[in-house]
């Protein structure tokens, strides 16, 4: 215990704040294909289907993702007679009323392409919520990607080059385009940014997602990415057929008809669109399938996926300065020997001390934090010191 101490003033002190990111891939073999769906795991109650690394029974597995889908009330594919309607209701509203809040009336908002009252409707919605081992404090603005295969099996129009080609080939690459500067703040969750289509290399070329595509001024928004909740919001929408696409809302749904392509308005128009999922639109299965079946074909087209993760770690450091008359002397009784300073050979000889350890205590001087230098440091009354000791946390 220390016998004599030295106090920090506010110069001596400073706190600061270092963002760690971490690169974190997520390839589409890993989520459906090398475990042959061995690291998925559904449950009882059918509300979400949780994605692992590995398979799910060994105790290496470890927990990446969920996936699970809801529809608003107000969409037109809510029907009493769905399946599992009341609980796809109940997901959208509950990540609503989380991720979205409450409205000034009390009621709960829905989510919109824009993040505010002026978007455009998304009444049907895919939610990945990653777990805190992957995105840690929070996702990374500006560094999300998702590449989603817009069907599963249809040999889809013309391409640009006129030829056919399979609708698998045919993928929408998402993006938080330029998050790191155009984010939002009024969620209850935390900062969100908005998901864009950004590249459309491999869509068709009458595909509407192509517009603003590889522009600064993209204008393809299809979902909402929650950084500090680790929360991606994906609209349903983005599976139209591609003679149409684009975000529906209620008055665009009431117009779809069969010459369109929208193949997911009813469950009598299910397989006309191209996005063919076993003979069902992904968006009909949605209504006549249980949340883990619609979860499986989401899951299936995923191309690939990554993000950077943040660790937020928060320092604060001392500087412990040690003037010519400090701490020249010891009090560890082996400092002197007949009471006489060890170190000292004559009267004249300058005391010696070596500083091994910096203690930190509080007002009351109880000893808070240790910190060990990584050798022994000279101390004589010929030299000042100033040692720097940072606390994490």
């Amino acid at each position: 215990m220390a016998t004599s101490f030295k106090s920090l003033g506010t110069n001596d002190i400073v706190t600061t704040r270092t963002l760690l990111h971490e690169a974190i891939p997520i390839t589409g073999s890993i989520v459906s294909g090398t475990y042959t769906d061995e690291n998925v795991k559904n449950y009882a109650h059918g509300m979400f289907q949780s994605i692992y690394d590995y398979p799910y029974l060994s105790s290496s597995a470890n927990h990446i993702f969920d996936i699970t889908l809801g529809y608003s009330a107000d969409s037109l594919l809510s029907s009493s007679n769905n399946v599992q309607n009341s609980k796809k209701i109940n997901i959208y509203n509950q990540m609503a009323q989380i991720l979205m809040g409450n409205d000034v009336t009390g009621a709960i908002k829905n989510f919109t392409d824009k993040g505010v009252d002026s978007g455009s409707f998304m009444g049907q919605c895919f939610f990945l919520c990653f777990s805190r081992l992957l995105n840690k404090d929070e996702i990374k603005k500006g560094s999300f990607t998702l590449e989603l295969g817009l069907s599963g099996s249809y040999v889809g129009p013309l391409d640009d080059d006129g030829a056919t080609t399979p609708f698998n080939q045919f993928r929408a690459k998402l993006t938080d385009y330029n998050a790191q500067n155009d984010y939002r703040v009024n969620s209850p969750a935390g900062e969100y940014g908005i998901l864009y289509v950004s590249s459309s290399d491999s869509l068709p070329g009458n595909n509407p997602f192509k517009a603003g595509v590889g522009t600064s001024a993209n204008t393809s928004p299809v979902g909402l990415l929650f950084y500090q909740a680790g929360v991606a919001v994906v609209t349903g929408s983005l599976f139209l057929c591609a003679l149409t696409g684009g975000l529906i809302s209620k008055a665009t749904a009431n117009k779809a008809t069969k010459a369109d392509g929208v193949g997911f308005i009813s469950g009598s128009q299910a397989g006309l669109g191209p996005e063919t999922m076993s003979g069902s639109s992904l968006l009909v299965a949605v209504t006549g399938t249980e949340i883990s079946a619609s979860a499986d074909g989401f899951r299936h087209r995923i191309y690939d996926l990554s993000f950077n993760n943040t660790t937020e770690l928060n320092s604060t450091i001392y500087f412990c300065r040690v003037n010519h008359n400090d701490f020249n002397y010891s009090a560890n009784p082996t400092y002197l020997s007949a009471s006489k300073l060890r170190c000292k050979n004559t009267r004249i000889d300058s005391p010696v001390s070596y500083i091994t350890t910096v203690g930190l205590y509080s007002a009351d001087n109880e000893l808070l934090a240790v910190a060990k230098l990584s050798e022994p440091l000279k101390k004589t009354p010929e030299q000042e010191l100033t040692l720097r000791v940072r606390l994490d946390y």
